[in-house]
């Protein structure tokens, strides 16, 4: 469904996510957005995501770091910034919107002060609508998920919403589920409470590898 006679606000687009949808574009450079409703909805069920030894080996390295919050606009122009991308300026401005609003979220991946992987998603309830990563490096997006599976666990979230399965996601621990299996999961957790930033900054990656590791 294209977006051709409403004007798309922050309030719509959340709107959108309390019944399901999501918006799109054709491409940066296509004015239009359109609502997705997938028949099938990828989501990482929280205690399924799988921190594997070679990325747990990344993770204490030490040579990149994890930061929330810190480079939000930065984070949705790295996953941008690609051949192919559905995000154009609407898009942009509307995430930086509820950004402002405290809504929307990133976790990012620095190596020194270089930005070098990231993920954001929009918070609702205790549902984490998961929009888009990218990565620079090796392993920077799944340290990123790592990171961000950890704050939804601690935060009390119980929905990860990922949209779409791929391949990537389907070895972390991603599954696919129906639309109305995706539905009763997503009411339940619009009428619960979860906190995002209450925890303040990410604890060390030995933390997260530890607590993975008890409830994968």
């Amino acid at each position: 469904m294209r977006d051709d006679d409403t004007t798309l606000t922050a309030d719509l687009l959340l709107q959108a996510y309390k019944v399901g949808v999501f918006p799109m574009s054709e491409g940066r450079d296509d004015p239009d957005v359109f609502w997705v409703d997938p028949k099938r909805r990828g989501v990482i069920p929280l205690d399924g995501f799988r921190i594997s030894r070679s990325l747990a080996r990344t993770m204490r390295r030490g040579h990149l770091t994890a930061s929330i919050n810190a480079a939000f606009a930065e984070t949705v122009a790295g996953c941008a910034d690609r051949n192919e991308t559905w995000i154009n300026d609407t898009i942009f401005d509307l995430y930086q919107s509820l950004f402002f609003r405290k809504q929307a979220h990133s976790v990012e991946i620095w190596r020194g002060s270089d930005l070098v992987g990231g993920v954001y998603g929009v918070t609702i309830g205790a549902a984490f609508f998961g929009e888009s990563m990218f990565s620079r490096t090796t392993d920077a997006s799944k340290m990123a998920l790592a990171y961000l599976v950890d704050r939804l666990r601690l935060g009390g979230f119980t929905l990860f919403d990922t949209q779409f399965i791929t391949p990537h996601l389907s070895s972390l621990g991603a599954i696919e589920i129906s639309r109305d299996a995706y539905r009763k999961q997503l009411a339940t957790a619009l009428d619960e409470q979860a906190s995002f930033t209450a925890l303040g900054a990410l604890p060390p990656a030995q933390d997260v590898i530890q607590r993975n590791a008890q409830t994968s």
